[in-house]
């Protein structure tokens, strides 16, 4: 599989994302894509990857994966990492068109019917104009006509009960929301004050007082807090008996997050901002996790990625794929979760799937009834609209195997 041709493009109306296409010399195109940054993995795949992609005779996956693994960066989901992962998508799109397959069969699978999926309540300007994870990054206020419709992180934080109720009317049966993220900016992670800890209980009281337990409640904290203040946190949480806290400490602080597991009864879910084997494996030793929550992009690549899956079921530990990312990613964590035994449960983002995947791509997985499907067609099934590959809304840059570099 000879690449001829790599092209970049930074949707306007998205800047964080970039989409990578993959063109072959026997007229094949591959759809990758990674988030966050996106400037700076588009100069790395031009400037740095690409040269190696032109001079491989046959560009699979894991040849790939050897050939592009970065002497610096390779420790964290810099750069590097999340333009290879952009690249090993777009390879394995190529490799199922040409198999005529879908990718959960080339992955081995499939090994179920049927997907649940949560509802990730965020909006659709979440995390949209920054590489921040910041309340100042939400989005919040600046959406008009259809976009309004799913401002789901506004109403968890004003309305909690009636987003619930809608969720589980359409078929949701789980839901992420972080009331307290404020509060852990403020101090730093350092301390909550009761005033804070009881507005946050409030709203995850309110769902349980409209739907019970009819709902399972992830809550997530975004690894702003020491260890002291997430166990506070954890221990006001449990009457509410939440499905699991996610990220309660900083992914790499692996001794505290073992100790904190060992004190509550709570499952905690961690893993996103983990990079591959290597990341997830001082976690799943210490026993610092319950649900590893791998990102397909972040963690290096679907390639990277289903290693971590098996590696996680070897200690009995189920995955779920994170996506609050991009729709060919959302497809490909869907074609993984169906060829390993120890997928839980996808996460996906109703306001995203709704608005912007909509308006970039076609051939996204299908949410029906809280459950999510591949696609059956060959690779991850995820193509640009037309309007994206025209010119006006994206900025676009091309490399060709002929280019002097």
């Amino acid at each position: 599989m000879k690449i001829k041709e790599i092209e970049t493009i930074r949707p306007m109306t998205q800047p964080n994302l970039l989409f990578v296409l993959l063109r072959t010399d026997d007229g094949l195109t591959g759809l990758g894509e990674a988030f966050f940054g996106s400037q700076a993995v588009e100069a790395y795949v031009h400037e740095t990857a690409a040269r190696e992609l032109f001079n491989m005779p046959d560009a699979s996956p894991e040849a790939a994966a050897a050939s592009l693994a970065p002497y610096l960066g390779y420790q964290g989901a810099g750069a590097e990492t999340r333009g290879n992962a952009a690249i090993d998508l777009a390879l394995w799109d190529l490799l199922g068109q040409r198999a005529g397959l879908p990718l959960f069969r080339l992955l081995g699978g499939p090994v179920r019917e049927t997907l649940r999926v949560y509802n990730t309540c965020a909006g659709p300007g979440y995390v949209r104009k920054t590489a921040m994870q910041s309340s100042n990054n939400w989005g919040l206020n600046r959406l008009r006509g259809e976009e309004a419709n799913y401002e789901d992180l506004q109403a968890f934080l004003t309305r909690p009960g009636w987003l619930a109720r809608d969720l589980l009317d359409r078929g949701v049966t789980g839901m992420k929301i972080w009331p307290f993220d404020v509060a852990g900016e403020l101090s730093r992670g350092t301390h909550i004050s009761r005033a804070d800890l009881e507005r946050g209980l409030s709203i995850v009281e309110s769902v349980r007082n409209e739907v019970g337990m009819d709902m399972d409640l992830m809550i997530e904290l975004h690894g702003l807090w020491n260890r002291p203040t997430a166990a506070r946190i954890l221990d006001a949480l449990s009457p509410y008996r939440p499905y699991w806290v996610e990220d309660p400490m900083r992914a790499d602080a692996v001794d505290g997050l073992g100790r904190l597991a060992n004190e509550t009864a709570i499952p905690i879910a961690v893993g996103e901002t983990s990079v591959g084997r290597r990341g997830a494996m001082p976690l799943l030793e210490a026993g610092a996790l319950d649900v590893l929550t791998i990102d397909l992009q972040w963690t290096g690549g679907l390639t990277e990625a289903r290693k971590v899956a098996a590696l996680a079921d070897s200690y009995g530990i189920p995955i779920a794929p994170h996506d609050c990312t991009g729709p060919a990613t959302l497809a490909a964590c869907v074609h993984l979760s169906y060829s390993q035994p120890n997928a839980l449960i996808q996460e996906t983002v109703r306001a995203f799937i709704n608005t912007w995947y909509e308006e970039l791509v076609e051939g996204s997985p299908v949410v029906e009834g809280g459950a999510i499907a591949p696609s059956l067609e060959p690779g991850h099934g995820v193509k640009l609209k037309d309007l994206v590959l025209g010119r006006g809304i994206s900025s676009r840059r091309v490399s060709t195997s002929g280019d002097e570099r």
